[in-house]
């Protein structure tokens, strides 16, 4: 399958503007390794989910093949960055504790993916993908706002890849031929004022799917007026949050474990 880049354009505003994922994912992914030399974080983008492991491994190869990411990538010692696609590596055989993918698993050739994975994973390695659908207010106007620009305006448009699906399924229906490990419920939490949160919708990749075909931002023209009504003080800041949608599992154990 041909790598389909949906974010190199807005490379720059996706490392500004897409949230961190919280400190305990990294801890917890380290507990579940017997051994911490290397780290393999897939479709890293500008390496935030690399920055994570680099505390709990001697060494992580952060992949992605979108140029335009790795050139948004935070540099750190530990962290070797790779222009590569996800299902052929130049990563050695036997070789990673961990295998991480965020955000991004609903995009790969799944069977050339899970090979790869097993051909560098080592006989006790882990591997774990995560993801997240619509961050949520808990403020109905607000949500019901976002849901349907989501929803009437960019499902129904066309404008999202049909792999999104994955992630409107919680990645229940995604494939995942691993034994599989049970794991905590991990919550992604933001505050965000007025402005940074159309900042961040304006990474999303049919916004900017959008904008290619029509010529306008989406954003500004059918959701921005409502949801300022609906804010309250733009400046003052709103916490949005979602549970990861998580899949974590052995490599190389059977199935049935």
């Amino acid at each position: 399958m041909q790598f389909k880049d949906y974010f190199s354009k807005q490379a720059s505003q996706y490392r500004e503007f897409r949230p961190h994922y919280p400190p305990e994912l990294f801890a917890y992914l380290a507990g579940l390794t017997k051994h911490h030399d290397l780290a393999w974080d897939c479709a890293t983008g500008n390496g935030q989910a690399a920055l994570g492991l680099a505390p709990y491994y001697a060494q992580v190869i952060a992949t992605d093949a979108s140029r335009a990411q790795l050139e948004q990538a935070t540099q750190d010692p530990k962290i070797r960055y790779k222009l590569l696609p996800a299902e052929q590596t130049d990563i050695a055989s036997s070789s990673v504790d961990l295998v991480t993918v965020a955000q991004a698993l609903h995009w790969f050739d799944f069977d050339r993916f899970f090979a790869e994975v097993r051909r560098v994973a080592r006989p006790d390695a882990v591997i774990a993908i995560w993801g997240y659908s619509l961050m949520k207010f808990g403020v109905p106007a607000l949500d019901g706002l976002v849901a349907h620009f989501y929803d009437d305006v960019l499902w129904k448009g066309g404008y999202w890849p049909e792999q999104r699906r994955y992630l409107d399924e919680e990645y229940d229906t995604i494939p995942f031929p691993f034994a599989a490990l049970t794991p905590p419920v991990i919550t992604l939490r933001v505050k965000w004022n007025f402005e940074r949160f159309l900042q961040y919708l304006g990474t999303w990749s049919a916004v900017q799917k959008f904008r290619d075909s029509k010529g306008f931002d989406p954003v500004a023209h059918h959701l921005r007026e409502a949801l300022f009504q609906a804010w309250g003080e733009p400046s003052e800041p709103r916490e949005l949050s979602t549970d990861l949608l998580m899949r974590v599992g052995r490599v190389n154990a059977s199935r049935s474990e």
